[in-house]
C-alpha cells in the first residue's frame, strides 16, 4: 500500500509527534507498505511566532498537491493542524480524497496560555478540521473521551510507542551528580510547566534535559537546577536512565512520550493526574499521580525500576504502528478489498 503522511512537525523538531511519525513511518516500511512524508523540508519556510526552531510552510498547497497527484497514496493521512495540514485538507475535499487525521497536541491549551483566545473557538478550528477526516486517531481513551465530549467523532485509538533497546536500564553512575537526581525531559516552554518541576522540595539534584523559550528564564531563577540542553539517541537514554525519577509536569500533554521512555529505563515518574499521565501511568506501580508534586516524586522514588521496565515492554513500536495501519485499513474505500484481505491475513500470520 501506498501511504502519504502529510506533517507540520518534522526534524530538526525534537518532540513525541516527530518521534512517533518517524517510528510509525519506519515500521510501515517493515511491514512491506512505500510510506512518502510530505514535510516543511520540502517548502520554502518562516518560523513559527514565539518557537523560531519551529519552521512553516509558506504557501504551500500548489506544490503539495503536486507532490500528492504524483504520489497517488492509498491512504493518507494528515499528522498536524498546521499549513501543510491545512492545505492537504483542502487538496482531499477538492478531490474527493479519503484521508485520516490525528490529534496530537492540546492546541487550545497551548493557545489559551499565550493569547487571549476562548478555548471554545480553537475547539470548533479543531472539530471542523477532524471532522471531514475518516478517522481521527488519538493516543488514549481519556482523550477520546473529552474529544467526544466535545463533539468530534470517527475517534479511534492510536497509542504510542517506545524503543525498548534504545531505552533501557542503564549505569547509574553516568551522572555524577547528588542524589536523588529528579529529572525533566522535553521542550522548555510555558505550555509545558516546567516551572511546577523547578518548584519542588529536593534535597538532590533537580536535572533539566531539553531546551526552549523558557530557558533563560529558568535557568537565572533556578540556579541551582542543572541545564543541559539537548540530548539525543543513547545519550539522551543515558541521562534518564541515569536520574532516579522523571518528573513529568504538564497539564496538557495528550500523552507524553517521554513517560513511556523513562519506565523502559526502568525510571518510575512523578506526575499530575491529568490526561496523559493517568494514561500512561499505575500510581503506586509505574509512576506516582498526586496534585502535589513533590509528595509524588518522593512516592515515585519508592517504585520497583523492574515493574516500570516491564510495563514499557509491552508497547512497542511494532503494535503501535500495526493499529495505525489498521486505522489506514479500515479508512479504505469498499472498492479496495484486496489491501484489507492483505492486511488482515498478516495480522493473522504475524
Amino acid at each position: 500500500m501506498r501511504v502519504l503522511i502529510v506533517t507540520d512537525a518534522w526534524f530538526p523538531q525534537t518532540n513525541g509527534v516527530v518521534n512517533t511519525l518517524a517510528q510509525t513511518s519506519t515500521w510501515l516500511e517493515r511491514f512491506g507498505h512505500e510510506v512518502r512524508l510530505i514535510t516543511p523540508r520540502d517548502f520554502r519556510t518562516v518560523p513559527c511566532p514565539t518557537y523560531p526552531e519551529i519552521r512553516m510552510a509558506v504557501m504551500p498547497y500548489r506544490q503539495l498537491g503536486r507532490s500528492i497527484a504524483s504520489f497517488n497514496p492509498q491512504a493518507l493521512h494528515i499528522a498536524t493542524e498546521g499549513p501543510l495540514g491545512f492545505a492537504a485538507r483542502r487538496y482531499c475535499l477538492k478531490h474527493g480524497l479519503r484521508f485520516t487525521t490525528s490529534y496530537h497536541t492540546q492546541f487550545p491549551h497551548y493557545l489559551s496560555s499565550r493569547f487571549p483566545i476562548p478555548m471554545s473557538v480553537s475547539y470548533a478550528v479543531l472539530r471542523r478540521f477532524h471532522g471531514s477526516a475518516e478517522r481521527c486517531m488519538v493516543g488514549t481513551e481519556r482523550v477520546r473521551t473529552e474529544l467526544a465530549e466535545r463533539g468530534f467523532h470517527n475517534l479511534v485509538p492510536w497509542p504510542r510507542g517506545v524503543d525498548t533497546q534504545l531505552f533501557r536500564p542503564r549505569e547509574k553512575s553516568f551522572l555524577d551528580l547528588p542524589r536523588p537526581i529528579a529529572v525533566y525531559v522535553g521542550r522548555i516552554a510555558v505550555e509545558k510547566n516546567v516551572d511546577a518541576f523547578l518548584r519542588i522540595r529536593w534535597s538532590g539534584t533537580k536535572l533539566v534535559v531539553g531546551d526552549g523559550p523558557e530557558r533563560s528564564r529558568l535557568q537565572s531563577q533556578y540556579p541551582d537546577a542543572v541545564f543541559v540542553g539537548y540530548r539525543f539517541g543513547e545519550d539522551l537514554a543515558a541521562h534518564i536512565a541515569a536520574a532516579d525519577v522523571l518528573v513529568f509536569p504538564s497539564l496538557t500533554d495528550t500523552f507524553g512520550l517521554v513517560n513511556l521512555e523513562a519506565l523502559a529505563c526502568g525510571v518510575p515518574v512523578a506526575a499530575f493526574p491529568v490526561t496523559g499521565p493517568i494514561d500512561v501511568l499505575q500510581d503506586g506501580v509505574t509512576g506516582a499521580l498526586d496534585t502535589d508534586l513533590t509528595r509524588a516524586a518522593e512516592r515515585a522514588l519508592k517504585l520497583d525500576p523492574q515493574a516500570c521496565r516491564e510495563h514499557a515492554l509491552r508497547s512497542g513500536w511494532d503494535g503501535c504502528s500495526r493499529q495505525f495501519e489498521s486505522n489506514l485499513v479500515a479508512s479504505l474505500p469498499a472498492a479496495a478489498p484486496r489491501w484489507r484481505a492483505d492486511a488482515a491475513a498478516e495480522r493473522v500470520t504475524g
